[in-house]
């Protein structure tokens, strides 16, 4: 009996993990002080541009869109998305991302899915600024099929302690911006694999695989010419309506207005073969809008001006209400 034998191989591991330190290397910014390859990564936080900083840490995965990714061979797409997830979801409080974290759960490091998936997730990390400098190949051959494995990040990033954006000042009235979603990002598969045949359509698989849209850059462009974004909030599992009120004051509600914005056509054959009940289409999917914000009524035409001049769609969607007593 050995190690190797039983499916765990300590030299294709050795191997793995210089492949994915020459691949890292690709993502560093100024902060990194040692990558992939020891214990722990280590990041140096640039004190000099900050008086008080506070760490932001998001933790998510990319749940059973893996089960089309492996079905098609494409691993690349839901590597972003596992970046995206955790991303998007510190940006809500205004944090710039500083690295990432990854853990991969496989049968064995022969799956040739894997390299195409952590080109993803470097590719990703590139886009939103921030360093890959850790993480975990766990090989358990009992565990996964060989052509499956499971993946989650974690994204840690700084936001200037007297800059955080929690919703504390948002008051009735204010205005709910969406930006457009790049189609289903990375919820609701378990019911989208149960409704759609999927396997039969090459259109249908680019857009199921579509990765979910990264706003890092955006929102931080948006933020450094206007200071008054009272609340952000990542439209995933549970969509608008849970996930805005999230970041609102328990006294508040929201009013949303489902015909201000285009809902793609995705959404659309979901609910039509799976006769879905519209409330619950919007409470499982992003519905088209992949983040939001909320803006004094006053100022939301020159925040979405903001944000179509950095490339995105964005529509008024909703306002601000108070729970009824």
């Amino acid at each position: 009996m050995n190690y190797e034998k039983n499916g765990v191989s300590i030299k294709k591991a050795e191997t793995w993990n210089k492949l994915i330190s020459k691949k890292a290397k690709d993502t560093y910014t100024e902060g990194v002080v040692s990558g992939i390859g020891g214990f722990g990564g280590l990041f140096r936080l640039d004190t000099s541009i900050y008086k008080k900083p506070i760490l932001v840490s998001g933790t998510d995965g990319v749940g059973s869109k893996l089960k089309i990714a492996f079905h098609y061979g494409d691993c690349y797409t839901v590597g972003k998305d596992l970046v995206a997830m955790n991303v998007n979801d510190i940006l809500t409080v205004g944090a710039k991302p500083l690295f990432f974290l990854d853990y991969l759960a496989i049968n064995s490091l022969e799956n040739y899915l894997l390299e195409s998936f952590i080109n993803g997730v470097v590719d990703a990390c590139v886009e939103s600024g921030c360093a890959l400098i850790g993480g975990e190949t766990a090989q358990l051959p009992d565990f996964y099929k060989p052509t499956e494995f499971d993946a989650a990040g974690t994204a840690v990033g700084v936001v200037e302690e007297d800059d955080i954006i929690n919703g504390k000042d948002v008051v009735e009235s204010d205005t709910i911006i969406g930006i457009a979603s790049s189609g289903i990002h990375s919820n609701g598969f378990t019911l989208v694999r149960k409704v759609l045949k999927w396997e039969e359509d090459p259109q249908l698989q680019k857009t199921l695989l579509t990765p979910t849209k990264i706003y890092v850059k955006t929102i931080l462009n948006v933020l450094q010419e206007y200071r008054n974004v009272k609340a952000m909030a990542h439209i995933t599992g549970g969509g608008l309506r849970n996930n805005i009120l999230r970041v609102l004051p328990p006294h508040l509600d929201i009013d949303i207005q489902r015909n201000s914005w285009e809902i793609p056509q995705i959404f659309k054959l979901i609910q039509e073969k799976g006769k879905i009940q519209e409330d619950e289409m919007f409470e499982v999917f992003n519905m088209g809008i992949g983040f939001a914000l909320i803006v004094p009524k006053q100022d939301s035409k020159k925040v979405i001006r903001l944000l179509e001049e950095n490339g995105e769609k964005a529509w008024e969607i909703g306002r601000i209400t108070r729970k009824d007593a």
